[in-house]
């Protein structure tokens, strides 16, 4: 038996330390907070994509009474950078949350299913995206949404071969 350990760089700034593209991006994030449609968890979720030309494309959580059916505000976002950008490279995402008419004190971090398609991306474009989580006292940048998630699942491991 072997054990080893996995570990994850993650940079904890406050907000006025973030790089100014990483806070226009949280901004973004946190305004798009208000066109969350969250009537039942009222948690709402607002993320921010910057692709490679710079374009920001915007997101929102989306529920539905039917829970399964809504949709998280990261994978809005990156559906929609692929649906109306093919092959543009999304380079960062920023998320942030509000809930009980607050932002989150703690930085959010995204589910697994929006972490299993941020890889999915990033394994597609060859190239890191960056992850802000916004908290107000604090925000984490990681360097790559592989770092979220070890033993991720891409396209390769459908092959058997070593991914990681």
């Amino acid at each position: 038996m072997n054990t080893f350990k996995i570990q994850t760089t993650v940079k904890a700034y406050s907000y006025d330390e973030l790089p100014q593209e990483y806070k226009q991006l949280v901004d973004v994030a946190k305004e798009m907070t208000k066109a969350s449609y969250s009537p039942y968890s009222h948690f709402a979720v607002g993320a921010a994509l910057m692709l490679s030309d710079g374009t920001v494309i915007k997101g929102c959580n989306q529920e539905n009474a039917a829970y399964p059916s809504g949709l998280c505000a990261e994978r809005t976002a990156m559906f929609a950078a692929s649906a109306n950008h093919p092959g543009t490279a999304m380079k960062a995402l920023a998320i942030a949350a509000y809930t009980n008419g607050a932002f989150t004190q703690e930085p959010v971090s995204p589910c697994g299913s929006c972490r299993q398609v941020m890889v999915e991306y990033e394994d597609r474009q060859k190239e890191p995206m960056t992850v802000i989580l916004y908290g107000t006292d604090g925000s984490y940048v990681i360097r790559s949404a592989k770092e979220l998630m070890p033993f991720c699942f891409v396209s390769e491991s459908l092959k058997g071969l070593k991914t990681n």
